[in-house]
């Protein structure tokens, strides 16, 4: 049947992640089939399915197999099962693409928790409630299948599994991505996670998933690994170099709008407080001496960076030269670790405005070092290179007690992280009265204006679903 579209849901900051309470809903879990010309594995894939969920799953779940514009009879047998079996649904789309169909269902599914896993089941179903348990209890944001875990156990040909490690060396280098398989057809996601993450998904096709896990990490979200038991499907139908062009396509897109700040990514965060990191302890230094801690870790191990970058660099140019340069890489990397390490910024939210901040202080530190050197030439005409090494160190020394004094007073002075906790904001600096508004339920402004947040009854204009 045809539903009127749903409300669009103001999206703000995530609300602090709590235990489901299962007794009280429905459907807990709504499992994704999205299927494109699957006549022949579809039928025995769902009831399969539906037979372990109904013996092992302890909650309510539902089903959805989300038709990709099939041409074959798969829209037929999926809605006989639609009508024959309890707690399937299927939903017909006029478009291909994986991303597209989980994306709609998602958005549309009432259900707390959403997961998704391929037709030909290749992942063992035993890993479906280790996979949504920690999102349940209101561990984990994200939960996926991991074929690449130390514990995994795994057969399929080399082609593939060199293709697979490829591309998540690939992720790794270019996206800075922790988790270890963005491809396994075997993810779950929070619903509320799902409403404020998916608008900001562009891709619909293979790209989607991959996607969406680099976002959520980026954003400061829990992913949880299962580590899974799958064999390779010999007749799998996927384009494995069509696909791969386009998801080479996305991490580029992806990349650059993470470089450009392009995605905010801060309004994922979890709010002030639900990070333990956020809490008070006794016996754990805090404030300034946490400070303290903090900066002259990274200021030790950013000097380190410094001298190794000026001997790397004194190879080919003058002392001047390599001094700068080596000063600017390594200022680059103090800021960012200071912001997120030492004063607790987390988020992009005002990151170019404070890397803009710490560049004025690395100009600071430049005279002084540069001074230096020029007062060391003089004195001495040909200074050996241990001797540059030592005033580069005195004078370092100083820039750096002053880098701590602005870095506290100017980049990032208390009176933000004050406002952060106060109206119960990420830990990011600035905009904090609007997060608070937004919490108090509040508009939101949105995420790239004002996009909509898909969200409410299943079932949506120009889509055919059959429910029970």
């Amino acid at each position: 049947m045809t539903t009127p579209p749903p409300t669009p849901t103001p999206l703000g900051s995530l609300p602090p992640r709590e235990h489901l309470r299962p007794g009280q809903l429905t459907t807990v879990l709504d499992v994704v089939i999205p299927v494109y010309n699957e006549e022949r594995d579809l039928e025995p894939c769902v009831r399969r399915l539906h037979d372990h969920l109904t013996r092992t799953f302890p909650y309510g779940f539902r089903i959805t197999i989300a038709d990709n514009a099939s041409t074959d009879d798969t829209p037929r047998i999926a809605a006989r099962l639609d009508d024959e079996m309890d707690h399937v649904t299927a939903v017909r789309l006029e478009q291909k693409g994986r991303g597209r169909a989980l994306r709609t269902v998602w958005s549309l599914s009432e259900a707390p928790v959403l997961a998704y896993m391929d037709v030909d089941l290749s992942t063992d179903l035993n890993a479906l409630l280790p996979l949504v348990a920690p999102l349940i209890s209101g561990h984990s944001d994200l939960a996926i299948g991991s074929r690449l875990s130390r514990s995994a156990r795994v057969v399929r040909g080399p082609k593939r599994e060199f293709i697979s490690r490829t591309y998540n060396l690939i992720l790794r280098g270019s996206l800075a991505a922790r988790f270890s398989d963005a491809q396994c057809g075997f993810k779950a996601i929070r619903g509320d996670v799902a409403r404020r993450l998916l608008p900001l998904v562009e891709d619909t096709g293979w790209f989607f998933d991959t996607e969406m896990l680099v976002l959520a990490e980026r954003a400061g979200l829990r992913i949880h690994e299962v580590p899974v038991d799958w064999v390779d499907d010999p007749d799998s139908t996927v384009h494995i170099v069509r696909t791969a062009t386009d998801d080479l396509k996305g991490v580029w897109r992806v990349g650059r709008a993470l470089a450009t700040g392009a995605l905010p990514l801060d309004r994922l965060a979890r709010p002030f407080g639900d990070d333990p990191r956020d809490r008070q302890l006794s016996g754990v230094p805090g404030g300034l001496a946490r400070q303290v801690v903090g900066f002259a870790v990274v200021g030790a191990l950013s000097t380190l960076l410094y001298l190794g970058l000026y001997s790397l660099f004194r190879l080919g140019v003058g002392p001047q030269v390599a001094n700068a340069a080596a000063l600017l890489v390594s200022a680059l990397a103090n800021t960012a670790a200071n912001r997120r390490l030492t004063f607790g910024v987390r988020g992009r939210d005002r990151a170019v405005r404070h890397q803009a901040q710490g560049l004025v202080v690395f100009a600071i530190g430049l005279v002084l070092t540069s001074g230096s050197l020029a007062a060391l030439d003089a004195a001495t005409r040909t200074p050996s290179h241990a001797s540059e090494l030592t005033v580069l160190i005195a004078a370092n020394l100083a820039a750096t007690v002053l880098r701590f004094l602005l870095f506290r007073a100017w980049v990032f002075p208390d009176r933000e992280r004050r406002a952060a906790a106060e109206g119960g904001g990420y830990g990011v600096a600035g905009s904090e009265g609007e997060r608070a508004g937004e919490r108090a339920g509040g508009p939101s402004g949105g995420l790239r204006g004002d996009v909509p947040g898909p969200h409410g009854a299943f079932g949506h204009g120009g889509v055919d679903s059959r429910t029970r």
